[in-house]
């Protein structure tokens, strides 16, 4: 490895999964790089069997109109009217700065880098906050990530309702990113789309583990609604999507059972790491948050064993900070087994020296 590669966050890396960058930066590595940098599910719904029209075809309000009902009725929306679909929802971080005037935005941190990047980007004056209660009064958006991305913190449902009321009242908005909301339905703001103010966003790629899908929600007042849907444009989201997400969405069996798959599968690699003795200080059930002490360290040496994952040096405080995605097989678990071992005895245990 070239001595000079930083962990992600000062070499220009911001997400996760882009394994040609952990190839560039360590050449060395045993192949086949195991990614372990996001939160997407490692076993993904298994693609459906597409007509020739998905992809031969521009794609119809037909098969908008099938995706918007199962989506609605997966995440216990009202209606297929309470929410539009985009090609993930990464785009609609994007578009939400643009539609309104600049202001105050309170972002809850530290969490998805995006959200700052975007506001920022958008002329908005950005803040962040350790909790939405800490929200100024002169706040024009709260957004929150709910679970939070990467520490796993959430918030109860009546106290974000009782934040979107108050916001509403000032013209305000609050933009709670449920990204990882399908692994907690119960915690889902969804059942409330519609309400002046609140502003849903959904992701299906990591759920489902269909990242390279590009699909994702938002779920708001309807002018809201059309005036993404305008930033858009028409065709938005691709036929292949349309179609793949409308199966899996509607597949609620398949959601149960993976929600106690990615559960039993989280339980196990807290197991792991804290076998050598590194504790495990939030996440979901699609990733783990460890305190490695000095996270550069440990970034570097599961790097060099073919392991990429995602530390966090831009979040000042958080340096021991590294998040694990789920192994996704027992090849990938002897592997990251070993690295951790290995990395704890040339340490003398944890947490590592610095």
């Amino acid at each position: 490895m070239n001595d000079a590669a930083a962990p992600q966050g000062r070499d220009g890396i911001r997400h996760g999964g882009d394994l040609t960058q952990a190839a560039r930066l360590f050449p060395d590595a045993p192949a086949p790089w195991i990614d372990l940098s996001t939160g997407i599910n490692p076993w993904p719904y298994p693609l459906p069997t597409l007509p020739p029209s998905a992809w031969a075809a521009l794609p119809t309000r037909g098969a908008m109109d099938a995706l918007l009902a199962a989506a609605a009725g997966a995440y216990g929306a009202p209606g297929p009217d309470s929410l539009i679909a985009a090609p993930g929802s990464e785009l609609l971080i994007q578009t939400l700065p643009r539609l309104r005037p600049r202001g105050e935005v309170a972002i809850v941190g530290p969490t998805y880098g995006d959200h700052t990047r975007a506001w920022s980007a958008g002329g908005h004056r950005v803040r962040l906050v350790p909790a939405p209660e800490g929200a100024p009064d002169t706040a024009d958006v709260l957004v929150v990530c709910n679970p939070n991305n990467p520490d796993g913190r959430t918030w109860g449902p009546a106290e974000l309702l009782d934040r979107a009321a108050d916001l509403a009242a000032r013209g305000g908005w609050l933009v709670v990113d449920e990204a990882y909301a399908d692994l907690d339905p119960g915690r889902s703001l969804c059942g409330h789309a519609g309400r002046p103010g609140l502003i849903l966003l959904r992701s299906f790629g990591k759920f489902f583990g269909l990242g390279g899908l590009r699909l994702g929600f938002m779920l708001a007042p309807a002018p809201l609604l059309d005036a993404v849907r305008a930033e858009l444009g028409a065709w938005a989201v691709s036929g292949p999507a349309l179609a793949v997400g409308a199966v899996a969405l509607a597949d609620l069996d398949w959601q149960a059972e993976t929600r106690r798959r990615l559960a039993a599968a989280a339980d196990a690699l807290d197991g792991m790491v804290r076998g050598v003795g590194l504790p495990v200080v939030g996440g979901t059930a699609l990733y783990r948050l460890l305190d490695a002490g000095d996270a550069r360290h440990l970034w570097r040496h599961l790097a060099q064993s073919g392991l990429w994952t995602r530390s966090f040096p831009e979040h000042r405080g958080r340096e021991g900070w590294l998040r694990l995605g789920l192994p996704p097989d027992r090849d990938a678990v002897d592997r990251l087994a070993r690295a951790l071992a290995s990395f704890a005895k040339c340490q003398g245990g944890w947490p590592p020296s610095q």
